[in-house]
């Protein structure tokens, strides 16, 4: 049987690894034998998954950019290096997001198929993400975009796919399970990492002009780095940020409203997980205009598209969404039902199809196995 090679740069709490560790789940589930090169030393969502051998690609993510740089590539020069040691033709190198461009060309050298998963498309600077594209253009065998947009956005002559993500159903069952009370109590949420292109500051912002209502920020840094980025300024006394989390249910739970304020001009939202985690939460979101998230959130009626840098144009929608009762429950309602649509079976499902080599898919049995994921 074929080995599944996968690389990931760094393991935390941010979106691509999320996804990444349903998928490793998935294919350990139907059999697959697969080897995991990331930043073994730090915790995240691919921490500790059963079934998964992992290997240490010695990347540590450093905030001076010219020694980030060196680090990653001296990261995928070892990556490169031990990958041609173990990958063979009839194996699969999975790249996860454009950064690991090591494992593309050890699995383009070896023969073997590479497919990359591509979750971003806003990299800087543009000099960089050339360099990244060019090695996606010359070694992959396909590549899978996670929304239309991106797929429009960076296209690539090479076989594709689009495979949207999905809600886990442990994930689902636990959203299910709460009961929310009737109307909302003024609640807001916002789940990003901690750079101003994801709008952090605007989300200050919003909360200072809203006094009324209650504003949690948590955000994918330590708190130190909370402690460094706000420095010298005086948060809004309705405002609580929160270090890394990996469990945000609580949060879910206690939120009537989720944004997402990314830069557009920055920072092109691809999918927009949070988005989506909200909605099946049956939580109205604001979300930027354009990008992939824009795709998953129906304006008016699952939550609204508009500028983060619009800070009256939102704090107008807070007050007509915490004002309204049955308007609210109408987008409640309707995200629920639409977040629903976003199968953690069919993304499971779809993802073996793409990566069991033709004529290797043993009598179904994989999708036997998806059965009981």
């Amino acid at each position: 049987m074929h080995k599944i090679f996968v690389a990931h740069l760094l393991n935390d709490y941010s979106g691509s690894p999320k996804v990444l560790s349903q998928l490793l789940k998935g294919w350990v589930g139907a059999n697959h034998k697969v080897h995991l090169y990331t930043s073994a030393s730090t915790q995240g969502f691919l921490s500790g998954i059963e079934g998964v051998e992992v290997h240490h690609n010695y990347y540590r993510f450093h905030r001076f950019i010219p020694l980030r740089l060196m680090v990653l590539m001296s990261s995928q020069l070892i990556t490169l290096m031990v990958l041609l040691t173990q990958v063979r033709k009839e194996d699969v190198v999975y790249v996860n997001t454009i950064l690991p461009f090591g494992a593309a060309i050890a699995g383009w050298i070896k023969g073997a198929r590479v497919i990359y998963h591509i979750h971003e498309t806003s990299v800087n600077p543009k000099i960089f993400k050339q360099f990244l594209l060019f090695w996606v253009k010359v070694c992959a065998s396909e590549v899978i975009y996670v929304s239309d947009f991106l797929a429009k956005e960076e296209p690539i002559a090479l076989p594709s796919h689009i495979l949207w993500n999905a809600i886990e159903d442990d994930f689902r069952e636990r959203a299910s399970s709460f009961q929310r009370q009737t109307g909302p109590a003024g609640n807001v949420l916002m789940i990003a990492s901690l750079k101003r292109y994801k709008g952090v500051d605007e989300y200050v912002e919003i909360a200072r002009a809203s006094p009324q209502l209650s504003f949690e920020l948590v955000v994918n840094a330590s708190g130190q780095e909370i402690d460094e980025y706000f420095a010298g300024r005086a948060l809004p006394a309705n405002l609580t940020v929160y270090p890394a989390q990996r469990d945000v249910h609580p949060f879910y739970q206690r939120a009537d409203v989720v944004m997402n304020l990314s830069r557009p001009e920055e920072w092109k939202e691809t999918f927009g997980l949070t988005a989506l985690e909200a909605m099946i939460y049956g939580i109205p979101v604001i979300v930027p205009p354009v990008g992939g998230i824009a795709e998953i959130v129906h304006d008016g009626i699952t939550g609204f598209h508009l500028n983060g840098k619009d800070t009256f144009a939102i704090t107008a929608t807070l007050q007509i969404l915490f004002g309204d009762s049955a308007y609210y429950d109408y987008l409640s309602h309707e995200a629920c039902t639409h977040a629903a649509t976003f199968s953690e079976r069919h993304f499971l499902r779809k993802s073996l199809e793409i990566i069991t080599p033709t004529g290797h898919l043993d009598s179904g049995t994989a999708f036997q196995k998806m059965e009981h994921i």
